[in-house]
């Protein structure tokens, strides 16, 4: 007897039909009847067509000098408009007649535009902020500056014009004879009071003055720049700046001898800078290559201390008196293989257009504050540093038995007191110091999670800063803004609404631009007083193209842990042709932390793994797990500590069972699950930990076994025990499971993906898990990413297309549409004039 393959195989050449039971069919007729993916709606809201449909979703002001106003660009469907808004008036008007200048840039360039079409750039307020300078490219050809022949490669550019506009009488000057001044060097730190500049070169530290690095920023050959060298001992990895790390072979070889970048923090005064200066020589190499890299393959080599390696970079801070141009290294020596964090000074919201800003330590003339940080991360210092006799004094201590976090903090009247973020009591709150680390009070209390200080009113004693989880009745994760008195009494919520905020508020805190939104909402913006009363209405975004696209709203939802104690909070998305009666497939899209959770709060243009993979036909899902974000309780975040594999997964698997008992669309017997980094850790470890629940997963750019990722994130999340011995000497032991350890488990469809030159996560995560799997002679798919960093770059959308054919063969059985489908195709678009883009 022929077996049925053969038969369906005959069938399909000859044309006849098979018998097969009682049934007759033809092989076509069954191909036609199986199920089917739907490429078609999740190609069209890829991100190049989104970008086409969904345009501005926030206000962003550029705060002025002079004044409370602020302008901001705003862009929907109709084009943009550039707006100037007077809060003490209550007005919001539009700087340009956009119909009025286009006319005259068209008869100026001879180019032709539009209101809906003016490509203007580099949007400037002068210092009267009476008028407005701007750049708008043409189409004319021209010889750039440093080139002599209009024959070779890359010596032609296009024209830019230059622009004046006076906002009172809406006059458009054309300044003749502009050069487009070359940007800021990224090398280049300047002093505030723009005297020096300091910069790195050859792993030593140079400087020039004001008039030099004018010359420098025209054109970084001059012969004629006159530079100064401070340091002579520096050498690679162990450099003063920028040692040359993320580079290959070729490249630093190549900018070994060009103006790098110094990281230096300037006294306000300019009479003093620091440097945070890492011996890393003794730190083990790790390498990628480049195979895809022109010419020869590529060699990387970067210094990569792994979990519980002894070999451990050594921190300095170097003080640097540059009037005497000498300096000196500070003993800030307090735990074996400690890290330091030197802090620079907030900076203010009325310079973000200024790009030759300072970079200025925290602090005063003559005091910085830095933090060090234990190995084991369980002890961190807040420390001052007097400037005049180089004294380090720890002033605040933070002691925990798992690790200990920290974030800068506010200096009040030049650090005679100290407002300081801690997690002490099991919730992070501000805490009151004086100048000598004494606590003074506690500011805030109670079972919420503050997040970061916005602004400080010195002069009235009133903290404004961020928090989440403190409403009732909302998700906990939403962001508001709040303001409260040093002593801890009068706070006061200052954007209420059901919403998750994201607010810019002005450096005299006098008013904020107010962003809201949720994942089931147009996102809104509104400017609010100090006080919390709306002044105006600003923006609603306009998703009117998305929408008619077929776009729907995901669903926010609440389960249990896998504890039946804890709140998890999740979203929910359907396919958009969405029908109640049939049963989808669910996937499960991770990020287990604990840094963040993978759950977006507010509307979102970014839709790839989420929104986008629901349209193949499957309910997809997005929650939080015990051990995840920061942004709720100590405990919550740390729950994982020392289980850095295992922690998540029960509550992701009892969150798709609590949903599938409450849904009858879902199909709890086709689960998928997926993620990137620690996602895709994740999704493979659930395959194997519970081989017979998660059926199908895609696993990008995991950290399979965290033994070899990096020594931060591991040690601090997963802890490492510091061993102190009878004769003093401090070592370090690290233990973790690993996803290869228990590859013999996998029985369902894994696709695991890595890019070859991934410096954070090292490819051999993915060659390791990969070798556990076929030594248990286990299927899978491998797929390598050639020449990709750990986002995966210009292959990302041929990694979700690879993804999704993984899904629809293994969770709906579309075997033949994963075959035929062209991925350049699909993400294809044809435009207007029949032409096709992309």
């Amino acid at each position: 007897m022929k077996p049925l393959y053969f038969m369906f195989f005959f069938a399909a050449v000859s044309g006849f039909s098979v018998h097969a039971q009682t049934k007759t069919f033809t092989l076509t007729e069954k191909i036609s009847e199986s199920p089917k993916a739907n490429y078609q709606l999740a190609s069209r809201f890829s991100p190049a067509k989104l970008k086409k449909i969904v345009y501005s979703t926030s206000v962003d002001p550029h705060w002025l000098k002079l004044s409370n106003r602020f302008w901001y660009v705003y862009e929907t469907p109709a084009g943009k408009q550039w707006y100037m808004v007077d809060p003490a008036a209550k007005s919001k008007k539009a700087i340009f007649n956009l119909a009025n200048l286009a006319a005259e840039i068209t008869t100026i360039v001879r180019d032709p535009f539009d209101a809906q079409h003016l490509p203007i750039e580099e949007l400037k307020f002068s210092k009267d902020e009476k008028s407005i300078t701007f750049e708008l490219k043409s189409t004319i050809e021209e010889l750039k500056k440093d080139r002599k022949d209009k024959k070779a490669a890359d010596s032609m550019q296009k024209k830019v014009f230059f622009f004046n506009y006076d906002i009172a009488s809406a006059k458009l000057t054309e300044v003749p004879n502009y050069t487009k001044p070359k940007a800021k060097p990224s090398w280049g730190s300047v002093a505030p009071d723009s005297s020096a500049i300091i910069f790195s070169r050859n792993y030593n530290l140079y400087w020039m003055d004001k008039a030099n690095y004018i010359k420098a920023v025209k054109n970084e050959e001059d012969s004629t720049i006159v530079e100064h060298q401070l340091t002579k001992d520096g050498v690679k990895f162990y450099a003063y700046g920028s040692d040359g790390d993320g580079e290959n072979n070729e490249e630093n070889e190549k900018n070994n001898k060009k103006r790098r970048r110094a990281y230096v923090l300037w006294s306000p005064n300019s009479k003093y800078f620091v440097l945070n200066r890492e011996d890393s020589r003794k730190v083990k190499d790790l390498w990628v290559i480049n195979n895809t890299a022109a010419g020869r393959p590529t060699l990387e080599t970067y210094k990569y201390q792994m979990p519980g390696e002894k070999e451990a970079p050594i921190d300095e801070i170097l003080l640097f008196n540059f009037q005497a141009k000498t300096y000196k290294k500070l003993n800030i020596s307090a735990f074996k293989d400690q890290s330091v964090s030197l802090w620079g000074a907030p900076s203010l919201n009325k310079d973000r257009d200024n790009e030759f800003r300072p970079s200025v330590w925290l602090g005063n003339d003559s005091k910085i504050y830095f933090s060090r940080t234990s190995r084991d991360l369980k002890r961190i210092d807040v420390c001052m540093v007097d400037i005049n006799t180089e004294k380090v004094s720890p002033l605040i201590d933070e002691r925990f038995n798992t690790y200990v976090e920290i974030n800068r903090p506010g200096l009040v009247n030049d650090g005679k007191e100290i407002i300081h973020w801690s997690e002490r009591d099991g919730w992070a709150h501000f805490y009151l110091f004086d100048a000598n680390g004494k606590l003074k009070n506690q500011i805030t209390k109670g079972a919420f999670h503050c997040e970061n200080i916005v602004n400080i009113d010195q002069k009235n004693r009133v903290l404004y800063f961020t928090a989440n989880g403190r409403e009732a009745k909302e998700d906990p994760y939403y962001l508001h803004l709040y303001r409260i008195n040093f002593d801890g009494s009068g706070m006061k919520l200052l954007n209420p609404g059901d919403f998750d905020h994201a607010i810019n508020m002005n450096d005299e805190a006098k008013y904020f631009v107010n962003n809201f939104s949720r994942v089931n909402s147009v996102p809104k913006s509104q400017l609010m007083d100090g006080n919390g009363n709306k002044v105006m209405d600003l923006e609603t975004a306009d998703l009117s193209l998305l929408m008619a696209a077929g776009y729907k709203f995901p669903e926010p939802f609440k389960v249990k842990a896998d504890d039946g104690i804890t709140d998890l909070y999740g979203v929910m998305y359907k396919p958009f042709d969405f029908d109640p009666a049939k049963k989808y497939p669910i996937i499960e899209y991770v990020y287990p932390g604990p840094q963040t959770e993978a759950v977006n709060k507010s509307f979102t243009k970014s839709m790839d793994n989420t929104d986008r993979l629901a349209q193949l036909g499957y309910i997809v899902i997005s929650i939080g797990n015990r051990g995840g974000n920061p942004a709720r309780s100590k405990w919550y975040h740390t729950f994982g500590y020392g289980n850095l594999r295992d922690y998540g997964l029960a509550d992701k698997k009892v969150a798709i069972e609590q949903l599938a008992d409450k849904y009858s669309f879902i199909d709890i017997s086709r689960v998928g699950i997926t993620g990137h980094s620690g996602g895709g850790f994740m999704s493979t470890a659930a395959m194997l930990v519970y081989p017979d629940f998660f059926k199908v997963a895609v696993s990008k750019a995991g950290n399979h076994d965290n033994s070899i990722y990096n020594r931060w994130w591991s040690e601090k999340h997963h802890g490492v025990k510091e061993i102190v011995s009878a004769k003093g000497d401090t070592t370090f032991k690290y233990n973790i499971d690993k996803n290869p350890e228990i590859a013999k488990n996998l029985k369902g469809h894994l696709m695991i993906m890595t890019g070859d030159i991934d410096n954070n996560v090292h490819p051999a995560n993915t060659i390791r898990l990969a070798n556990a799997l076929m030594k248990a002679g286990k299927r899978f798919e491998f797929v390598i990413l050639p020449g990709q960093r750990h986002g995966f770059g210009d292959l990302t959308e041929y990694a979700f297309w690879k993804l999704a054919d993984h899904f629809n063969k293994y969770l709906i059985g579309d075997f033949t549409q994963p075959d035929q489908v062209d991925i350049l195709e699909i993400d294809r678009e044809q435009e207007r004039n029949g032409k096709s883009g992309g």
